[in-house]
């Protein structure tokens, strides 16, 4: 199985299939064994996750079922390819991961919160009221460019006029740097949403991501017929019962593409990437890092930094220097 950079190690199965010695004579419980071995291998589409348990679509359409990693630990994420084992009509066995395009991913000084896989772009979800973190909007803009994953900013509750202003402030600096805003209002607006939105995703696999409180729920349900019976039932199938917000699923568009909608959190820990690809992962940097007179530049306090001098000239805002000086100081925290 190839792995892309950046991504946790990956995990096997290390047990052995303990195949025993021809004896001439057929052990109890050997043919069983035997017909394990050879199951047939199938393709499919990791749409849920909760813990250790896996919901799976098929690849040739058939209904999903219910599947386990092999050994004590599990990589996989939602939107991951995986080859896997039918042992009942509902349950299954993952035993493979193929190549992925992509692992999106947040860690801390401990571990890893697998998001998503093989995803083409980030819809990061704002909204006027209740008041966004910059801190989160940063950090995911990062994680997006590190992954070459295309991000896209949402900001919902655009029906405020004296909220949208300040939030409109706000933005400037990121809409200065390329970054798309879309302003919508999903719940006075929905059909105005549903287009501007609906648009976006056509044909693409796209994580939505954001902070509780930003309208993420309300959106899916109006971009997908029938997403809350579709949860309910994930939910069961999972047996994560009343814990229906704490797993990530993938649906798919009725336009085409997917959209996988991931948990309201309060932090993103990028501990996992080397101040290499931390620079390379604020598009304003990337100008200046041939012109810095040392070729191992911290762009913190070095002399003759050129980071440093367009951050005095106003060519990159004080703030997202910041950023990037307090995720250094963070993925300096991880021994590698």
């Amino acid at each position: 199985m190839t792995r892309p950079l950046n991504t946790p190690p990956a995990v096997r199965d290390d047990a052995s299939t303990g195949d025993s010695k021809a004896t001439g004579k057929r052990s109890r419980g050997s043919s069983g064994a035997a017909a394990s071995r050879q199951l047939a291998q199938e393709q499919g589409c990791v749409i849920a996750s909760h813990g250790r348990h896996y919901l799976v679509a098929p690849k040739s359409g058939e209904v999903a079922l219910q599947c386990f990693p092999r050994g004590k630990r599990s990589e996989m994420a939602v939107g991951d390819e995986v080859m896997f084992e039918r042992h009942s009509a509902d349950q299954g066995v993952i035993v493979d991961i193929l190549p992925r395009r992509n692992l999106l991913f947040r860690s801390d000084q401990f571990k890893s919160k697998l998001f998503a896989a093989n995803l083409d772009q980030m819809l990061i979800m704002l909204a006027t009221e209740p008041w966004f973190s910059e801190d989160l909007l940063g950090r995911s803009l990062v994680a997006a460019e590190e992954n070459e994953i295309t991000p896209l900013i949402l900001l919902n509750k655009a029906d405020l006029p004296k909220e949208l202003t300040a939030a409109r402030e706000r933005l400037a600096p990121y809409v200065a740097l390329g970054y798309q805003v879309v302003e919508v209002s999903v719940t006075t607006r929905p059909d105005e949403a549903r287009e501007l939105v609906g648009e976006r995703l056509r044909g693409q696999s796209t994580l939505l991501l954001g902070q509780s409180g930003m309208g993420k729920s309300t959106l899916v349900n109006l971009l997908v017929p029938g997403a809350a019976v579709a949860t309910r039932e994930i939910s069961a199938a999972l047996n994560s019962g009343k814990h229906t917000t704490t797993f990530t699923r993938l649906y798919k568009l009725p336009g085409g593409g997917s959209l996988i909608d991931s948990p309201g959190f309060q932090e993103f820990g990028l501990h996992h990437l080397t101040e290499g690809m931390l620079e390379r992962a604020f598009p304003e940097f990337r100008p200046y890092l041939p012109h810095c007179r040392f070729y191992n530049c911290h762009h913190l306090q070095e002399p003759g930094c050129a980071v440093l001098a367009a951050v005095e000239e106003g060519k990159i805002a004080p703030s997202r220097h910041a950023l990037y000086a307090q995720l250094v100081h963070e993925a300096s925290q991880i021994v590698r």
